[in-house]
């Protein structure tokens, strides 16, 4: 069945009316040009495309239950320490605690997902189970992609490495890893047992970089070595990488290039408290960067709420964003610049790709970052799953 979008302004620009068939924009018209039977009054909101997570880790929440207060240790370790110990008893991972993520994904506009799940020791492979049991139930109207994420630690644990190829064999998209340095203490084994999965399989490989300084520039020159040595140009992506804003501009720079050169990627949540990211620069050469929103009120955190308009605000203040084609840019690489990360060859208001659109009322593009209003339409897959900010499947 055909839905026309009726009065809708893509980006800002003039009203248009835009019809889905099939789960894609199957057409797109002056407004009032088009024979409407199945109509969806746009009201003249702003229409961006659907958000695209970058960097989630939806398999970790305790989102719809009972407050849970913070504890533990803050570093690294003692995060890993503090969830490994009181998982179990808030159900993680489950199918029920990631379908409430996803829907609350869906509520702000979220669309699209590459999520880092849990593999390790303790949970095998059930994380992975969970999530993908979750998006079924919602009828895929959420595009996830899986990457198998050893929060653990890789090769300090034996048997890790032994799962993700396990994982990998069952088709998850991407393999993680984890502070080379700093968790495993042995960076050479850990990248090596990577991108030797990855060889082997095809899958992509997505670190957790959080190293700062020269010991984060060592760790990308090891990930520049082996993505070049193994010829994965280009399914390689550094989520978080500190470290790159600690660094002089000239190292920097000679940074990007081989990032650019090699088609690696990045993901950033946009942390409070962390030196700005060259941007501007990674845009310049090319290369893709994507927005996260990290982990949604979990045992890492009691922060997040799984709106990604609140990550690109965060983004861009981080980043002193001002004028407004720079606000569009942004707001493109939470959206259709990112399309990359859920391997979607389109993702815009156009003709031909999924239909998944955000309304907002909003007079602009800057207008609705610097706001971020609820939302008034989200369309996933060409139906209808929130309405003025509720959800509605």
């Amino acid at each position: 069945m055909r839905t026309v979008l009726t009065n809708v302004r893509p980006w800002g620009g003039a009203p248009v009316d835009v019809s889905l068939e099939n789960g894609v924009i199957a057409d797109i018209r002056p407004a009032g040009a088009s024979s409407v039977e199945n109509a969806e009054d746009g009201k003249g909101f702003l229409a961006l495309p659907g958000f695209i997570n970058a960097h989630s880790h939806i398999d970790k929440s305790w989102w719809g239950q009972p407050w849970v207060s913070y504890g533990g240790e803050s570093t690294t370790q003692g995060r890993i320490a503090h969830e490994r110990a009181e998982r179990n008893q808030y159900g993680i991972p489950s199918a029920d605690a990631t379908e409430r993520v996803l829907r609350e994904f869906l509520r702000h506009g979220t669309t699209a997902t590459r999520s880092h799940v849990d593999v390790d020791l303790g949970v095998g492979l059930e994380g992975i189970a969970a999530v993908r049991d979750a998006a079924a139930r919602l009828e895929d109207t959420v595009c996830v992609e899986i990457v198998a994420f050893p929060q653990d630690g890789v090769v300090r644990c034996d048997g890790v490495l032994a799962l993700l190829e396990e994982a990998a064999r069952e088709g998850a998209d991407s393999i993680g890893g984890l502070d080379p340095c700093e968790i495993d203490r042995n960076p050479v084994a850990q990248l090596d047992g990577l991108f030797a999965i990855a060889e082997r399989h095809g899958c992509g490989i997505d670190l957790h970089l959080h190293s700062g300084g020269d010991l984060g520039a060592f760790e990308y020159e090891l990930i520049i070595e082996r993505t070049e040595r193994s010829g994965l140009h280009g399914k390689v992506n550094i989520a978080h990488g500190f470290g790159l804003g600690d660094l002089p501009l000239a190292r920097q720079e000679a940074l990007l290039d081989r990032f650019a050169e090699l088609d690696i990627s990045w993901s950033t949540v946009a942390p409070v408290g962390k030196r700005p990211l060259p941007w501007q620069g990674m845009l310049e050469r090319g290369m893709r960067l994507g927005f996260g929103t990290d982990g949604i009120r979990d045992l890492w955190s009691p922060y997040g709420d799984g709106d990604l308009l609140r990550v690109a605000l965060d983004f861009a203040k981080q980043h002193r964003v001002r004028y407004d084609e720079d606000f569009v840019a942004v707001t493109r690489l939470a959206t259709s610049a990112a399309k990359s990360f859920v391997h979607r060859d389109s993702h815009d208001i156009e003709v031909g790709a999924p239909a998944d659109i955000v309304l907002v009322d909003a007079e602009n593009v800057p207008d609705a970052i610097v706001r971020a209003p609820r939302r008034e339409l989200v369309v996933a897959g060409g139906s209808v799953v929130t309405r003025a900010g509720e959800l509605l499947i």
